[in-house]
């Protein structure tokens, strides 16, 4: 019986190897930023095209290799980092799987020059689907530079897999800030498709916080320090009034690696408690250093999850420490023994009695009285009342002597809050719908009753407007009489400039976007001013994470998000003018049963069903 059981080739077992390592062309990026640190670079170039499927190159000024090492770190297994097992429990550097390059390899055309410093001349290496195509000498500065071009070349399903150019930018960026945020003594830059998004120069941590999410952002941290025997713990944590409705700023570093641990973020979330609002998530970079020989970062292909041989202390230590930073710089209340001295009474008046303040009164005063001297009573005014004598001036409030002119005198009414809805005659009788625990509308036919969510009514009425406004008829929009001015973070700034043409259609007028903010001038007419950084600072989270590409997807997406924001909540009282308005703007829509998100608008009830609940 022949052998069933035989050896895969080399260029099979890499591309399965790619399959755990290269999931997409972040993890290209993060693998060759990774190589580059532990080069000891310290000026580190990222050039991508096309969201990294075009092209990923890595540009460092590291320790470089000879022509032997680079053909060799195309070999599987094959690490710098490593030489026995028990270097595996006292790891300090990030590659040392030694698989890294062999995988891009596998599923890639990849170039390399690289360059010794004791060299004259580098080595230039052409690879193709794990095959060493060319090798050659070259020159090429000190250090090396890896361009990784055709991402998945040889296995189109995983390349159809990919997403949008979009959608892969920002993954590459989010492992670019990943590796760049612990590391701010190396320079750092990235250029997506010809434009500069990031220059980051070697400084201290809080500049490259600041340099990677925003200069707005330099006002919104609260320091952590924390030393123990188990544990260093350094960082920032944001104060609760910037809390956001993503996650998309919460960073755990360990030892130098960021991580990604449910357990960590709860003790941080647990520190907030009390402080932040409903569905608020808070904001941290916090940077651990534990001893390597109590953590495991070998369980995952990624090394993004780790475990500690003492989870329970570190928790408490994490815990801990959050909350006494928010108190100490009084985010969050505690009890404070030092009083102010301004407060406290002197030794020698603690048990005088207190003196009781002296009141002058003028008995002889009359407000009713004359002032002689005063130039008031020389002028007339042609609505003012004619004045007696002084001695008589009780008949102000008997006689009947007025100026006819007072009666025309025009009093501001009572302010009147604006409707909901714009009045339309629909003919539509106004007593035939009532609210019901200002969260349903009840309105009937002549065979039975509607019951409508109005919340959820007003969702779908939004969506099909906001979507013709986007598509077809730009909105007219309402100015303010102070132009608002919204700070962004980096992320936040590029989905605004992807969305800044269909906001405007939608009726957002914005007059300026700058490096780290945009000024609107104008917002949708049935959108609170007060509610607008609200509803865009949601409308940006929605996007954080997947921007559809330009046309109907993104287009729906906005409409849904806006919409969702903008309309009524459950809890909101309505005149019966709003209800019947809401009532018949639902029915008049192209699918009033469901709302965008397909659940249920309304419900019915018919008189046959009321008559079985009778017998």
């Amino acid at each position: 019986m022949s052998s069933i059981i035989h050896l895969l080739p080399d260029h099979v077992a890499n591309q399965i190897a790619a399959g755990e390592v290269v999931q997409r062309p972040a993890s290209v990026v993060k693998e060759l930023l990774e190589n580059a640190v532990d080069a000891q670079a310290t000026s580190i170039t990222l050039v991508v095209k096309d969201g990294g499927k075009s092209l990923i190159q890595v540009v460092d000024n590291g320790t470089g290799m000879g022509d032997t090492d680079a053909r060799l770190s195309f070999e599987r297994h094959a690490t710098s980092k490593i030489n026995t097992a028990e270097d595996l429990f006292r790891l300090q550097t990030k590659g040392f799987r030694g698989e890294a390059l062999a995988s891009i390899a596998a599923v890639a055309h990849v170039e390399m020059k690289t360059k010794l410093e004791t060299d004259d001349i580098g080595t230039h290496l052409i690879v193709e689907g794990s095959a060493i195509v060319q090798q050659e000498p070259c020159v090429t500065p000190v250090g090396t530079s890896i361009a990784v071009k055709n991402l998945f070349f040889n296995i189109p399903a995983r390349r159809n897999f990919l997403k949008s150019t979009t959608v892969e930018q920002k993954h590459v960026i989010d492992e670019f800030q990943r590796v760049a945020l612990v590391h701010p003594s190396i320079a750092f830059k990235l250029i997506h498709n010809g434009s500069e998004l990031f220059q980051l120069p070697s400084s201290n941590l809080r500049q490259r916080v600041v340099g990677v999410m925003g200069s707005k952002t330099n006002q919104k941290w609260v320091p952590v320090n924390e030393e123990t025997d188990l544990i260093k713990l350094t960082g920032f944590v944001g104060k609760p009034e910037f809390a956001k409705k993503s996650r998309g700023e919460q960073f755990f570093f360990v030892n130098d690696r960021f991580i990604k641990h449910p357990y960590l973020h709860h003790a941080v979330s647990n520190a907030f408690e009390g402080l932040l609002k409903d569905k608020a998530y808070p904001s941290y970079f916090l940077y651990l250093q534990v001893d390597p020989k109590s953590i495991d970062i070998n369980i995952h292909p990624t090394k993004t999850e780790v475990k500690f041989d003492n989870e329970h202390a570190i928790y408490s230590i994490l815990r801990s420490s959050v909350k006494h930073s928010l108190g100490q710089f009084s985010v969050a209340p505690v009890l404070d023994f030092n009083k102010d001295s301004s407060m406290e009474l002197e030794y020698t008046k603690h048990k005088s009695k207190a003196k009781l303040p002296s009141i002058d009164v003028d008995r002889n005063f009359n407000p009713f009285e004359a002032e002689k001297d005063s130039t008031f009573s020389k002028k007339k005014h042609s609505h003012s009342i004619p004045s007696k004598t002084n001695s008589h001036w009780e008949a102000l409030y008997t006689e009947k002597e007025f100026d006819e002119n007072i009666l025309n005198i025009e009093v501001e009414s009572e302010t009147v809050s604006p409707q909901l809805f714009q009045s339309k005659d629909f003919g539509y009788d106004s007593s035939g719908t009532f609210q019901l625990q200002r969260k349903y509308i009840i309105t009937s036919t002549k065979s039975e009753m509607i019951i409508i969510d109005q919340h959820r009514a007003h969702f779908r009425i939004l969506y099909e407007e906001l979507l013709k406004n986007i598509t077809a008829q730009p909105a007219l929009s309402q100015q303010l009489l102070f132009p608002l001015k919204l700070q962004l973070d980096t992320n936040e700034l590029r989905v605004f400039k992807i969305l800044k043409a269909s906001l405007s259609n939608a009726g957002f007028s914005i007059s300026e976007v700058g490096e780290d903010f945009v000024t609107i001038n104008g917002i949708p007419n049935r959108l609170p001013e007060s509610e607008t950084s609200i509803l865009l600072d949601q409308l940006l989270s929605d996007f954080d994470n997947d921007i559809p590409d330009s046309g109907f997807e993104q287009t729906d997406r906005l409409a849904k998000s806006l919409a969702k924001g903008m309309a009524i909540k459950n809890g909101t009282l309505l005149q019966k003018e709003e209800q019947t308005e809401l009532v018949n703007l639902l029915f008049s829509c192209k699918e009033p049963m469901l709302t965008p998100l397909n659940r249920l608008v309304f419900v019915k009830q018919s008189a046959a069903d009321f008559d079985k609940k009778f017998m």
